[in-house]
C-alpha cells in the first residue's frame, strides 16, 4: 500500500515534482492486481500538459496494466468512469473499452453509472465518434433505453449489410453484462486495455443469443457465397460482403469455433470455396477480406477441419498473392491448434479403409490412395500390377474422378501436416490422452493411424511408471480405457534407451512424421546457471535476417520486422509454450542493411512465467521445466543454424567472413550432433559406405580426384590437402534423396546429396565444380 500511495502522490500532487521523484524508478511488478486497479483511473486522469513526473508515472502504470489483469473495486470503477468524462474536454474522446473493462474486472456489484454513461454516450453521438461501437452500445445500455435506441439508430445508418443489422438486433437484446463482455472482444481500438481474459470469450460463447446469431450469420454468409457462384448475385471482386459484414461474420465464426459446433465443418466446406474462387475465370476472389478474417478467427480458435478447409482453398485459389499470405497465416493457426489439444487430433476418415488405403474402380483399373511415410499418394494398378502414372483410358474417360482423387490427396496431406504439427506442439503442454480414445480415434484411424503408429508413445502402467511403445513395431499392451498416454520425448529417457529406439527405427526403415527419436535435447549449462535469468548460448551469431524472420513465423513465434526506420533496430521474437503458462523471448538486432544482405545479430534468450494476474514475470532458467526449456532452445538453434551466414557457401563479405570461418571450426551444436547420429546409422546401408567416414564435426568423403570434408552443421565443404573451400550450390540430388532417412531434415539430405556427388567426383560434368576441384588437386 505504501508503494501505491507514493505512485498516487506522484500523479496527483503538484508538489511531487522534486528530484526525489524524478529519479524514482520503483519495481511495479510488486503491485497487486487490485493496486493496479486503484492506480489506472488516476493514470488516465493525468492530462497531456501534466508535469514530467506525473506523466512518467502514468505511462509506466499504463504499460504495467496492459501486461496484467487489474482488479477494480466498485469505487475504482466509479473513478474510472469519472476520469473518462473529465478527459472529454481535452481529449475529445474517451477509451470506452477501458471503461467497460473495469466492469468486467470489478470485484463487487457494479455501482450506478447511469449519469457518467449518459454523458459519454451523448458526447459520442454528438461528435459522431463510432470507432468503439460495441463499447458505446454497452455504455448506452447503462445510461438508459432511450440512449441505447439512439446509438442503435446511428449505427444502423453507418453500418451496411443485412448480416450486420442482424448483429445489431442481437446486441440490443442482450443483457447489460453481456454487452459489456462483448465490447471486450469485438472492439479492438483501445490503446490502454489489458489482454482480454480467456473466460470472457467463454462467457460470450455460452450466451444463447450469441450462439444463435453466430449460426445465422455464418449460414447467411454461406448462402450469399452460393448465390455469387451461381450467378444470382453479380460477381464483383472482393465485394460479396461489406466491411461491416466481414467483421460481423468474423465475430460469429469465433463464437462458433470456440463452441466447436458440430455443424461448422460442413458449413466451412461450403463457405470457404465460395468466397475464394471467382465464378468466372478471373483470378480475383468474391471476398478476400472475409477469407482472411476467417483465417484470423482460426488463429484464435482453430479446429482441424477448418485448417484442412483453409489448406484446400490455398491449393485452389487463383489469385497469385493469396497462397503466400495464407501460408504465413497458417503458421500461426497450426501453432494455436497444437495448444488446443481437446480438438487438435480430430480427423475425418474420408472413406479410407484399414491401413490407410482407399480403392476406387475406374473402367477396369483400380485407383489407390495410400498413406505411407506420412504422405498420401495416388497410384493405379491393373489386375494387381502397379502401373506408372495415370492409364490413358482413365485419363480420357474419368477426368472428373481423377481430379476428385487428386483433390483428395491434397486434402489428406493437409490433414496429415495438421496432425503432425498438433502432436509435436503438444510436447510442451505435456498433452495426455486416455488410452481408449487414443487407440480408437488416433491409432486405429485410417488416415491418422500410419503416422501415429510410427511415433513412440508412453503408457502409464502404474502411477509414475511409463512404458514406452512403438505401435508399428509390435503389439500394444492391454490397458484400461482411462489409462494416460503421452508422446515419448528423449529428455525423459536414458541415453542407452534413446540409442536403442534410434537403431530400431533405422533397422525397420520407419520414418517418423516429425523428428522424435532423433530429437535434440537442450539441458541447462553451467554458464546458464551462472547467468541465472538469461542464456547466451545462441548469442553473437550473424544471420540472414529475412530467412530467420520467415522461420519465426513457421514455428509460431511473433516478432516485429527489423529495418532502417525508427524502432527497427532491435526486437524480441517470442512464443508462448506449455498451454500459455510459459513464454520464451529471443532478442536480435539489425547488424547490416547494405545491398542485397539484410544481416541480423543474435542476442540472449530469456523466459517468462505467467503470473496469477495473467501478466508475465521473468523467470530464472533453473525454474523453467526441462522439456519447455529444451523445446524453446531447439527452436532458437533452428533459427540460428538455418539462417546463419556460416551455412552460406557463397559468403565472402568483409569482416563477417571472419565469423564464417570461425563457425567452421566451432563445436557442433545439438542439431548437428543429431544429424551425425543419424548418419552413423544410415551411411553403412548406402553404396558409398566404403568411401565415407565421420570425423568429429565432418563427414569425410574419399573421391577419385580428392578427399572432401563436409561440415555436419553448415554442409559446407573443404578439400584436402589444402583445405580450400568447395562451393556447390545447395540442391537435393536424386542419389541422396533415395536414401532412407528416419525423419525429414533438409540439411541432412543436402549433406548426403553432396556426399554421393563427391564420392563419384570423376563423373562430375559441372565445369564450375570441376574447376574448383582440379585447381589444387
Amino acid at each position: 500500500m505504501e508503494l501505491t500511495a507514493r505512485l498516487l502522490q506522484a500523479m496527483t500532487d503538484p508538489t511531487a515534482q522534486d528530484e526525489e521523484f524524478r529519479t524514482w524508478y520503483p519495481d511495479l511488478s510488486a503491485l497487486s492486481e487490485q493496486d493496479l486497479g486503484t492506480l489506472v483511473p488516476a493514470a488516465y486522469a493525468v492530462g497531456r500538459e501534466a508535469p514530467f513526473v506525473s506523466m512518467s508515472v502514468r505511462l509506466r502504470i499504463e504499460d504495467e496494466a496492459k501486461q496484467r489483469q487489474p482488479r477494480y473495486t466498485p469505487e475504482a470503477c466509479e473513478r474510472m468512469f469519472q476520469a473518462l468524462v473529465d478527459g472529454l474536454a481535452q481529449r475529445k474522446w474517451a477509451d470506452l473499452v477501458l471503461g467497460t473493462g473495469t466492469l468486467v474486472r470489478c470485484t463487487g456489484p457494479w455501482p450506478d453509472l447511469s449519469r457518467p454513461a449518459r454523458t459519454l454516450a451523448e458526447f459520442f453521438l454528438v461528435h459522431d465518434r463510432l470507432d468503439q461501437p460495441f463499447a458505446l452500445l454497452a455504455i448506452a445500455g447503462l445510461a438508459g433505453d432511450d440512449i441505447l435506441r439512439a446509438v442503435d439508430r446511428r449505427l444502423r445508418q453507418k453500418w451496411k449489410g443485412p448480416i450486420v443489422h442482424d448483429e445489431l438486433d442481437a446486441v440490443v437484446r442482450l443483457a447489460p453484462v453481456e454487452r459489456v463482455l462483448l465490447a471486450q472482444v469485438a472492439d479492438t481500438r483501445s490503446f490502454n486495455s489489458p489482454p482480454v481474459p480467456p473466460e470472457v470469450w467463454e462467457r460470450i460463447a455460452a450466451v444463447p443469443a450469441c450462439a444463435e446469431f453466430a449460426r445465422r450469420a455464418l449460414e447467411a454468409a454461406a448462402e450469399r457465397a452460393r448465390a455469387v457462384q451461381e450467378g444470382e448475385v453479380p460477381f464483383r471482386a472482393d465485394s460479396a460482403f461489406t466491411g461491416d459484414e466481414v467483421a460481423a461474420v468474423g465475430l460469429a465464426a469465433r463464437v462458433a469455433l470456440l463452441r466447436d459446433e458440430p455443424w461448422l465443418p460442413a458449413l466451412f466446406d461450403r463457405l470457404l470455396p465460395g468466397i475464394s474462387v471467382a465464378p468466372t475465370q478471373a483470378k480475383t476472389l468474391p471476398s478476400q477480406a472475409l477469407l482472411y478474417e476467417l483465417v484470423r478467427a482460426a488463429q484464435e480458435f482453430p479446429t482441424p477441419e477448418l485448417v484442412t478447409a483453409i489448406r484446400t482453398v490455398r491449393g485452389n485459389v487463383r489469385h497469385a498473392g493469396v497462397p503466400k499470405q495464407l501460408d504465413k497465416m497458417l503458421k500461426k493457426v497450426e501453432a494455436a491448434l497444437a495448444e488446443r489439444t481437446e480438438v487438435a487430433l480430430r480427423l475425418p476418415d474420408l472413406g479410407f479403409g484399414p491401413g490407410g488405403v482407399l480403392r476406387r474402380e475406374l473402367g477396369g483399373y483400380t485407383a489407390l490412395v495410400t498413406i505411407t511415410m506420412g504422405r498420401a499418394e495416388l497410384t493405379f494398378e491393373k489386375d494387381g500390377t502397379a502401373l506408372k502414372g495415370v492409364p490413358v483410358p482413365v485419363r480420357r474417360d474419368h477426368k472428373d474422378d481423377v481430379k476428385e482423387l487428386r483433390d483428395l490427396v491434397k486434402r489428406v496431406n493437409a490433414q496429415l501436416v495438421t496432425l503432425a504439427r498438433a502432436l509435436e506442439g503438444g510436447f510442451t503442454a505435456d498433452a495426455v490422452h486416455p488410452f481408449g480414445r487414443w487407440r480408437d480415434t488416433l491409432l486405429r484411424h485410417p488416415i491418422a493411424g500410419p503416422s501415429v503408429g510410427a511415433l513412440l508413445w508412453q503408457i502409464e502402467a502404474a502411477p509414475g511408471d511409463w512404458r514406452t511403445v512403438l505401435p508399428e513395431a509390435g503389439e500394444l499392451p492391454d490397458a484400461a480405457d482411462d489409462v494416460p498416454v503421452r508422446l515419448w520425448h528423449p529428455i525423459r529417457s536414458r541415453p542407452d534407451e534413446v540409442r536403442a529406439w534410434r537403431d530400431l527405427l533405422v533397422d525397420r526403415r520407419i520414418r517418423q512424421p516429425f523428428k522424435q527419436a532423433f530429437r535434440e535435447i537442450y539441458l541447462l549449462t553451467p554458464a546458464e546457471e551462472d547467468t541465472a535469468t538469461y542464456s547466451n548460448r545462441f548469442a553473437a551469431h550473424l544471420v540472414h535476417y529475412r530467412r530467420m524472420f520467415a522461420l519465426f513465423r513457421a514455428r509460431g513465434w511473433t516478432s516485429a520486422l527489423l529495418g532502417p526506420w525508427d524502432g527497427g533496430g532491435s526486437d524480441e521474437a517470442a512464443r508462448t509454450l506449455a498451454a500459455g503458462e510459459w513464454r520464451v523471448r529471443f532478442s536480435h538486432v539489425l547488424a547490416d542493411w547494405q545491398g542485397e544482405h539484410e544481416i541480423a545479430g543474435t542476442n540472449r534468450v530469456v523466459f517468462d512465467r505467467r503470473g496469477d494476474g495473467g501478466g508475465w514475470r521473468e523467470a530464472a532458467l533453473a525454474d523453467v521445466p526441462p522439456l519447455v526449456f529444451s523445446e524453446a532452445m531447439r527452436d532458437v538453434d533452428l533459427f540460428v543454424g538455418v539462417s546463419s551466414i556460416a551455412a552460406d557457401p557463397m559468403w565472402e563479405d568483409g569482416e563477417a567472413h571472419e565469423y564464417w570461418v570461425r563457425a567452421w571450426y566451432a563445436d557442433l551444436g545439438e542439431s548437428a550432433r543429431s544429424r551425425r547420429d543419424a548418419l552413423e546409422r544410415v551411411l553403412p546401408r548406402t553404396k558409398i559406405a566404403d568411401r565415407c567416414t565421420i570425423d568429429g564435426r565432418h563427414l569425410v568423403v574419399r573421391g577419385e580426384l580428392r578427399t572432401y570434408r563436409i561440415h555436419l552443421g553448415s554442409a559446407n565443404i573443404v578439400m584436402e590437402p589444402d583445405d580450400a573451400f568447395l562451393c556447390i550450390v545447395p540442391e537435393r540430388r536424386a542419389a541422396g534423396a533415395k536414401v532412407f532417412l528416419p525423419f525429414e531434415d533438409e540439411r541432412l539430405s543436402l549433406i548426403l546429396s553432396k556426399a554421393f556427388l563427391l564420392a563419384a567426383d570423376a563423373a562430375i560434368d559441372d565445369e564450375s565444380i570441376l574447376t574448383q576441384i582440379k585447381r589444387g588437386a
